[in-house]
């Protein structure tokens, strides 16, 4: 479910957050379901629980995640108003991005079929 890259220079709760995070984007871990505990993680992992749950902490302040006392931690419903602050960040990097993709010689209808297949199957030559 979740893989570490023990040789990248990323932090482990970073890779934590980061694997998380995708499966939430990606439709596998849906709305409302619970996330596995920290426990879980730390043990199939075999990291200390204070990483996973700093990778936690990150994902509930970015809106990813909500905790109930006593039950655990379950995927936020998608509630956009909320995040127009962090859309418009996103929006501010993907433009300054593409900028520099096309800059480097990808075309516009290259980049357009990449955004149309959700940033997957693109192949860098």
């Amino acid at each position: 479910m979740i893989q570490i890259d023990y040789r990248s220079p990323k932090a482990i709760y970073e890779q934590v957050r980061d694997e998380l995070k995708k499966l939430i984007m990606m439709g596998i871990l849906k709305e409302d379901e619970k996330v596995p505990s920290v426990r879980e993680i730390a043990g199939s992992l075999a990291i200390n629980p204070n990483t996973i749950q700093r990778a936690f902490r990150e994902l509930e302040n970015e809106g990813f995640i909500y905790s109930v006392k006593g039950r655990g931690s379950f995927v936020s419903p998608r509630k956009e108003a909320e995040h127009t602050e962090r859309i418009e960040s996103l929006l501010k990097e993907f433009t300054s991005c593409a900028t520099e993709l096309l800059y480097l010689g990808i075309s516009k209808d290259d980049l357009i079929k990449t955004i149309k297949e959700g940033g997957n199957n693109h192949d860098s030559n």
